[in-house]
Order: structure tokens, then sequence, then C-alpha cells
């Protein structure tokens, strides 16, 4: 009984100390500390002020951990979480979207980005398209740009006349307020860009054969017009930040560390728990029997990068 008492106490402690180290590295991976406590160097930033990749690596490790907690919770949960991303041309959602998502599984975290809407969708009520969209419960949809193109790129580019905009803008707050009654927890980010890093970005996806997909005619076009976009967000900003859908900024010059900031404010706005992992041990493999080898011709790709 003695032995049993001791076995009991010290698996216990062994809880204890895991959960206090489980603690421990969630408070440094949202606090910031990990770039410079995982790293050699004695500033985790560059001579030009941006974060070095090094230490970006380091961090992001850290928070892909929690993001896979937070998925395990939103699992088990139930919850229902939405994030919507918007910004200028080339701010940088995209590589934010690909920080967040490529450690957890497409099966919990989906990213929706609709083309433009067919005859029929025009036809629809305007936010009908994004509904169908919405996280049912233990799902976490991230949308790469959303029912704000309305108040956007619809508005600046003329595709929807001012007094659609203007209905659109009254009734989204109310709609957001139905989605958070429904228990969706709804966080909405704008990605701002400086006007000498989005040229900058642009230019690099004339040249660059990997990014030239990403500039379509629409974004030349909307290129130049700069302080139209900034008068469009200004009024967005105004008529739908409130405070059960409040908007968040992140500026992005630095992407890296922008990356990194965005990923911390997700997981300190949702009230995720560290799941109680039982320990994992592989089985035992089974004995061939009477298995053999197949003697088949198999179909293989070659090696390329043979040196011989």
């Amino acid at each position: 009984m003695a032995r049993k008492r001791d076995k009991d106490r010290d698996r216990g402690r062994d809880g204890k100390d895991r959960d206090g180290k489980a603690a421990e590295g969630r408070a440094a991976a949202l606090s910031g500390t990990a770039e410079a406590a995982r790293t050699d160097a004695a500033s985790p930033f560059r001579q030009d002020g941006k974060l070095s990749r090094k230490a970006y690596e380091a961090a992001l490790l850290d928070l892909h951990v929690e993001l896979v907690k937070l998925q395990e919770w939103v699992k088990a949960s139930g919850a229902k979480v939405c994030i919507v991303f918007e910004g200028r041309d080339g701010a940088g959602k995209g590589g934010v979207i690909k920080a967040i998502t490529e450690r957890v599984s497409p099966r919990v975290f989906r990213t929706v980005a609709l083309p433009a809407p067919t005859d029929r969708e025009k036809s629809q009520m305007y936010i009908q398209r994004y509904i169908a969209h919405l996280p049912a419960g233990g799902e976490v949809v991230i949308f790469d740009r959303s029912w704000y193109n309305r108040a956007g790129v619809e508005r600046v580019m003329g595709f929807a006349p001012e007094a659609q905009v203007e209905r659109f803008l009254e009734a989204v707050p109310a709609v957001e307020r139905a989605f958070v009654a429904s228990g969706i927890i709804l966080l909405k980010y704008w990605l701002e860009v400086s006007m000498e890093e989005q040229t900058r970005r642009l230019e690099a996806r004339i040249e660059d054969g990997r990014k030239t997909w990403k500039l379509s005619p629409m974004d030349l076009k909307s290129y130049s017009r700069w302080y139209d976009y900034s008068q469009a967000r200004d009024a967005m900003f105004l008529a739908t930040d409130t405070a059960w859908a409040p908007w968040y900024m992140a500026h992005s010059d630095d992407k890296k560390r922008a990356r990194l900031n965005i990923i911390r404010h997700i997981l300190r706005r949702i009230p995720y728990e560290t799941p109680k992992r039982e320990k994992i041990k592989l089985p035992k493999r089974q004995e061939p029997g009477a298995y053999r080898d197949p003697d088949y011709p198999f179909k293989l790709i070659p090696d390329t990068l043979a040196t011989s």
C-alpha cells in the first residue's frame, strides 16, 4: 500500500510538473521572450530593424505548438472561431494565414477565399454567400477577404453604388452581433502596409516568377487609388468597429513581426485550455507471417538528386 501511495504521489507530482512546464511554455510563447531566449544573437533584430529569420523561426515554433493546443481545445469544446483578414494589396494577409495554418489540420482550420460572385450570387442578399462558410462547432474559419469587400474594393472601384455601401455599413454591426450571439468567436484584423513597402512588394511580383500570379489587373488599378482606399478604410472602421466585433490593426512592413504579433493576439483573445494528453507509446508491429515482398515492377519516379 505504501509503495502504491508513493507511485500515486510521484504520478501526481509529474503531472503537476508537466502542467507547470506547459504553462511556462505558453507564457513564453505569448510574451515574445522566445525570440531572444531561443537564439544566440544579442538582439533578435537585423541591422535594418526587422526581425531576423532565426528569431522568427524560433518564436513561430513555440506558437505553432500553441496553435495545435488551440485546435485540440476547439475540437473538444465545440468552439466556433471566425477570423477575418482584410488590408491593402501586398499587406501580407496570405503570409499570416499560411503561418497560422501550416502546422494544424485543414479539417479544423478552414481558409475561405471566395472568387468573384456568380450571377446567381449577385441576386442574393449580399452577405448570404459568406454566411454559408461560417464555422460549425469544432471549426476555425479564416476569411482571406470577406464581406468587407463591399466597403473596400467594391466601393473604391465602383462595383457597388454608394447607397448599397451605406446600407451595408449600417447593417453589418447587427449581423455581426447575431454571429457573436450564436456563440461564434469573431476576430477581425486589418493589415496596414506603408506606401513605400507596398510598392516594393508589388514590383517584386512583376519580376519574381513565383509571385506573378499574385498580381492581378485589379491590383494594378487599385494601386493608384491609395487615398481612396484610405477613406474607405476609415469609413469602414467608423461604422463597424464595435464592442462585440472590434477591428484590430497590425502594421506589416516587417512581415515576420506582424505574423508573430497577430498569432499571439489570436491566442490571447481565445480562452483555450491546454488539453490533457495521455503518454503515447507505439504498439509492437505484427510478425510478417506468410507475407513476402512482391516481385512487382513498380513504376518508381526518378531520383533527380542522385549523385551517380
